[in-house]
């Protein structure tokens, strides 16, 4: 059940990213709340925390099968965003992101036979699937309202009352 070096490697480079996308998130809900748009802020706040948990997966993961998880330098560059289509789009072209990189793990751990990771990746393949649907759905209604004031605010609203993410260890 050890872990192959190189798996680790590429492991920590998925923590770090889950971890990005936290940071990244958590500005976006910055950039929404600089908006007025608390309900998309507050989205992107909790989607921020989820990051969290998933890098906290890997982390488990990695420790479980005797390796050593690692941090790297987390780097987001400048988040700034002008409308929620821009900021929706932002978490959209990151998520892809994140999804490529989960396909590459999985990719590595077939290679290595590494059948010891596939659960976890295959939760995170359906995982990334979600996710995509998801914020893909959102940027789709906003452009639907246009520049519909009380549309954007329903929607502001909606969004608003998703559910605090129960973050795990």
């Amino acid at each position: 059940m050890e872990i192959p070096e190189k798996l680790v490697a590429a492991y920590n480079d998925q923590i770090t990213l889950e971890l990005t996308a936290e940071t990244v998130y958590r500005q976006l809900g910055i950039e929404l709340d600089a908006l007025d748009l608390p309900g998309m802020a507050s989205w992107m706040r909790i989607q921020a925390e989820e990051e969290i948990t998933h890098a906290n997966k890997f982390i488990n993961h990695v420790l479980d099968r005797g390796g050593h998880p690692t941090i790297h330098t987390i780097e987001i560059g400048e988040v700034k965003v002008a409308s929620p289509v821009e900021a929706f789009q932002a978490s959209l072209d990151h998520e892809r992101r994140v999804s490529e990189s989960i396909r590459n793990l999985y990719r590595l751990a077939r290679e290595l036979d590494d059948i010891d990771s596939f659960p976890l990746l295959h939760t995170f393949v359906a995982e990334q699937v979600e996710e995509e649907a998801t914020v893909s759905e959102i940027i789709g209604r906003i452009e639907m309202i246009d520049d519909d004031g009380p549309g954007l605010l329903e929607l502001d609203s909606e969004l608003g009352s998703r559910k605090p993410f129960a973050v795990e260890g």
